[in-house]
């Protein structure tokens, strides 16, 4: 091979690889940009008083369950420990 075919094949495999990378920057590009519009319309939604109480609600809810699964953890090792 000689040094021209070389450099013909370098710059070749060059080119490829600029184009993948491209492709996986514009990729990247469009998935920040649609977080960024959740992320808008997340706030503007919770701007409003209903949704936001619903949130807060459904916060709520997951902490109460996760305190009542603890208590009754905390109940059965006191049962083991009885036994």
């Amino acid at each position: 091979m000689g040094i021209k075919a070389f450099f013909k094949k370098a710059f070749s495999d060059m080119k490829e690889d600029a184009k993948a990378q491209h492709e996986v920057d514009k990729a990247s590009f469009n998935a920040t940009k649609a977080e960024a519009k959740a992320n808008w319309e997340e706030a503007k939604a919770l701007g409003k008083s209903e949704t936001r109480k619903k949130v807060m609600q459904a916060k709520r809810d997951e902490q109460i369950e996760e305190a009542n699964e603890r208590q009754a953890e905390a109940e059965a090792r006191i049962v083991n420990c009885k036994k």
